[in-house]
């Protein structure tokens, strides 16, 4: 498994569009590693810069509907739908044990992309996901 520090934690910026998101990154010298067109809630886009690496999911208005954030109002800004993604090398012994202190939103699961991972709140409202070590440059955690 080809695993870096540069990609062992990632910023995950849920949006409604990946077009304006191409076009006003694309601007800053960021480039499309791979793409997942948005359809429902497939939709996911990686870009890099240098050893900089943003990820956005959604793409459409299924960002509304992610199963924390769809408690907020839509008029709320963007910025809230901030997900800090965590790399740890056994999500299941990290999950028992930090299941007991931690304000876990979402229980460890097994998703649709094949890895498993589980969603907290900390104590400053931030959002964190902690998942399996991969490389998220490779399109095989697209969802098909």
């Amino acid at each position: 498994m080809e695993i870096s520090a540069l990609n062992s934690v990632l910023l995950e910026l849920h949006v409604t569009n990946f077009d304006k998101v191409k076009e006003y990154y694309e601007k800053l010298g960021f480039e499309v590693i791979w793409e997942r067109k948005p359809e429902g809630f497939k939709g996911y886009l990686i870009l890099k810069m240098c050893d900089n690496i943003l990820c956005f999911w959604a793409g459409n208005e299924y960002v509304y509907e992610e199963p924390y954030f769809k408690r907020l109002p839509k008029s709320t800004k963007r910025g809230y739908g901030l997900e800090i993604i965590i790399m740890v090398d056994n999500v299941e012994r990290y999950y028992s044990k930090v299941k007991g202190f931690a304000n876990v939103v979402e229980e460890l699961t097994l998703q649709p992309w094949g890895l498993k991972d589980f969603r907290v709140v900390d104590p400053f409202g931030f959002y964190l996901r902690f998942t399996t070590l991969h490389n998220i440059l490779n399109p095989k955690y697209a969802v098909k």
